[in-house]
């Protein structure tokens, strides 16, 4: 009879075993944390969702809720003990184990992606380990070159990043921010999109990007400048446009401020500007070359009938033809004073131009 009773205990203890290990464990883990990996064996489901149940505390509670977000980065094939270590001397977790313990259990140890994140301490232990997997940044940069007309720029946006379409970025340049009031009204942005390096949310709207554009450039637009332009007659918006035959004639910075004088003489002896810029830009997409300036342009382009052609027109184009450096800004605000009315490219595809006072020199400049 003994004998019999004891069988019975050892059953029921068997079972109960056999219920907690195999049954009650793995369900608990299951209801709390999803399913285990399935690439681990009964022994390790066992284990591992008997680790997450006994340190659930740690990876439901964030290790200090009011901290700030911090730089992370994971090396590419860096081991998943080699993270979780670093995430706890960090500070941004409270128990290395544990994190490693929940990758293992759901499979994410495998799909942790290298990268830079930005973790906080206020999240949790799972909230870190599902954020690791996806190295896609937040922000996203945007660069606008020197001299880009904004068609440029729209062309550039789908390898940007950004979710912001070139057709909906070109409409919405149509109706520039109220922070560019100097604009005159049914102008569009052009001219004004300030050529920079713009760290943006990669959410961010094509209202919040040209938002951002538009303060960049009046935070750069200095009484100085305001006063330089003043002083040769021009308005911010006449300026912009002037800077933007400089930028688009200048390879060299430092002849900008020359050119920039030459334009500024010929306007007060009204006298037609002849830039090729302005052709190019009245021309628009040159299929043939895949560029938005033609080079070199013919004797017949130079006839084209538009109100940017400065060959055809006195006086400025009626607006920017490109988006202008600090520095071309600069030069029309501040030209060197010269004598100078005529230039063109030397001869030795170097860059530099050569400065005349007369036409007739000008002509004996041509290249042979």
């Amino acid at each position: 009879m003994r004998r019999y009773s004891l069988i019975i205990i050892i059953a029921i203890v068997f079972l109960a075993v056999f219920y907690v290990g195999i049954i009650y464990v793995p369900g608990a883990a299951s209801r709390l944390y999803g399913p285990p990996a399935e690439s681990l064996t009964i022994s390790q489901r066992i284990q591992y969702s008997a680790l997450l149940l006994m340190d659930g505390n740690e990876l439901s509670t964030p290790f200090n809720p009011a901290a700030p977000e911090q730089p992370f980065v994971v090396e590419s094939s860096e081991s998943v003990a080699s993270i979780s270590n670093r995430l706890e001397a960090s500070g941004l977790i409270s128990k290395a184990g544990a994190f490693r313990d929940y990758l293992i259990y759901t499979g994410l140890d495998i799909t942790l992606q290298a990268g830079t994140y930005k973790l906080s301490p206020a999240m949790s232990i799972v909230d870190i380990a599902h954020k690791m997997q996806d190295a896609t940044p937040e922000d996203v940069t945007l660069t606008i070159l020197p001299g880009w007309r904004m068609e440029e720029i729209a062309a550039s946006l789908p390898t940007s990043g950004l979710s912001i379409t070139p057709e909906e970025f070109l409409t919405a340049a149509q109706n520039p921010p109220g922070v560019l009031e100097y604009i005159p009204d049914s102008a569009s942005m052009e001219g004004f999109f300030f050529p920079d390096s713009y760290i943006l949310p990669r959410a961010a709207t094509v209202d919040q990007v040209l938002e951002v554009i538009a303060r960049n450039f009046a935070q750069h637009l200095t009484d100085d400048m305001r006063t330089g332009f003043a002083r040769h007659n021009l308005s911010v918006y006449q300026a912009v446009t002037l800077a933007s035959m400089v930028e688009r004639e200048a390879v060299h910075p430092e002849e900008q401020a020359l050119i920039a004088s030459v334009f500024l003489n010929r306007l007060d002896a009204g006298m037609q500007l002849g830039s090729d810029p302005t052709v190019q830009y009245a021309l628009g997409y040159d299929p043939l070359h895949q560029t938005w300036w033609k080079n070199p342009l013919s004797l017949d382009d130079l006839k084209v009938t538009s109100p940017y052609n400065t060959y055809g027109n006195v006086g400025l184009p009626p607006g920017p033809i490109a988006n202008p450096s600090l520095d071309a800004l600069r030069a029309v605000a501040f030209p060197v004073d010269s004598p100078y009315y005529y230039f063109r490219a030397k001869c030795n595809d170097a860059g530099y131009h050569i400065f005349t006072e007369t036409f007739e020199e000008h002509l004996k400049n041509a290249c042979p």
